[in-house]
């Protein structure tokens, strides 16, 4: 067995080198941009994107060893931007230095708009790491200063040949009688996630001394005793928050607050659970509260401004609200049928009454002709048709029968009567 001070065997094989790297072959393989730049010695500064275990910090360190640069690492869940600051001030005094920020992500848009300056100066070169869209995580003046890289989740194959490259060269391994009989639970567990597989290979093989044969049993019996309850990257990250969204949709405060719990205490991005109660927040309550979208909206900037521990809190008193208000997935399903429609008959001409006519041609081709002006009549409200002749009398909006829409309901009828069969 290792030493308590022996590092893990996904460090111990992690490569110093491109042509040890296994997958991403579009970015690092023969023609692959990342290995073009590291042979001009121009690497520029850039953000990686793809999920866990996939090789982004892998390729930073490689980077970074090949240019021979000068090599600093933070991640954005525990530095600052008196860190950041540090560092730069640092690489003044130095030949281009990289600097490597992991899950950049979070990152709130202070900590990101204090690196501007010296990647624009060519002060440092940033790489990034990130497992969420770097488009809506990213501020845009940040990301308009770097290339983004998308890495590829690895294949079956690229993890087979994980497994095997350290059961030969890893300076333990190979010294032990190990035979992998079955390896579909590695693989099904692992997720793609390279540091993951080796993190579950070190497990089996330290639990004993003698001889041992890896078979899916053995592996999921080692992964249920020692896997965490909550993994951001797994299913059990889809599974909860599904969860947690249903349990906001179902009007159930009490579930809604568990799950929350439980992604909290795995240490969910705050702005990832931030954002999907923006979304049910118009999905699933729509006009029924209109107040709700301002409070999520709310919520979503206050989280990424204060971050955990508090942002629990704010949180918290979202779902709470989300779930106990009224819901109606009312504009949800209008613009779905809108969006039918619109792809099933194509662009229908627009009706000439509610054209505009800003020429004297357009007027002679009686564009506007015939429009009524709403408010020039009694209830600011006119009987005249807005949709495409081949569509007209169509029903988009059902309000359905909430409180809230309901009086929406009871206006639409009072103005159209049974037109719309409101």
């Amino acid at each position: 067995m290792l030493s308590n001070s022996s590092p893990p065997l996904a460090e111990r094989m992690r490569p110093s080198r491109l042509e040890d790297l296994i997958g991403q072959e579009h970015l690092v393989g023969a023609s692959g941009i990342i290995r073009k730049a590291i042979a001009t010695g121009n690497v520029p500064s850039m953000i990686l994107w793809g999920p866990p275990g996939v090789g982004k910090t892998t390729i930073a360190n490689i980077i970074a060893n090949e240019v021979k640069r000068p090599f600093h690492i933070i991640s954005a869940v525990s530095a600052g931007v008196k860190d950041v600051r540090e560092i730069i001030e640092k690489a003044r005094h130095t030949n281009r230095a990289i600097l490597f920020i992991d899950e950049i992500h979070r990152f709130n848009k202070s900590q990101q708009d204090a690196l501007l300056g010296a990647v624009e100066k060519g002060t440092i070169t940033l790489i990034g790491a990130t497992t969420e869209n770097p488009s809506f995580e990213v501020n845009s003046a940040l990301l308009s200063r770097c290339q983004v890289y998308t890495l590829r989740p690895l294949s079956e194959e690229n993890l087979l040949s994980l497994i095997e490259q350290a059961m030969k060269k890893d300076g333990v391994l190979k010294h032990r009688a190990i035979k992998i009989k079955e390896h579909q639970a590695l693989l099904n567990i692992s997720g793609g996630d390279a540091r993951k597989l080796l993190n579950l290979i070190e497990l089996i093989t330290e639990s004993t001394n003698a001889d041992i044969e890896i078979t899916d049993t053995l592996v999921i019996e080692v992964a249920q005793k020692r896997i965490a309850i909550y993994d951001k990257s797994g299913e059990q990250h889809y599974d909860i928050i599904s969860a947690f969204i249903k349990s906001i949709r179902g009007s159930d405060p009490n579930a809604a607050v568990y799950y929350l719990a439980r992604m909290i205490e795995g240490g969910e991005d705050v702005k990832f659970i931030a954002r999907r109660m923006l979304i049910l927040a118009s999905e699933d309550i729509g006009n029924a509260n209109p107040t709700a979208l301002i409070m999520a909206t709310n919520t979503f900037q206050a989280v990424d401004v204060i971050g955990y521990p508090e942002a629990r809190i704010i949180l918290s008193q979202c779902a709470i609200y989300l779930a106990s208000s009224p819901k109606s997935n009312a504009s949800y399903a209008a613009i779905d049928k809108a969006l039918r429609i619109v792809n099933e008959t194509g662009d229908l001409s627009v009706p000439l009454t509610v054209r505009n006519a800003p020429t004297k041609l357009m007027k002679d081709l009686e564009y506007g002709k015939g429009y009524q002006y709403a408010h020039s009549f009694a209830g600011n409200f006119v009987d005249m048709e807005f949709l495409p002749d081949q569509i007209k009398g169509t029903k988009f909006y059902d309000p359905g029968n909430n409180s809230r829409e309901e009086e929406l309901r009871n206006y639409l009828k009072k103005l159209w009567g049974d037109k719309y069969g409101y």
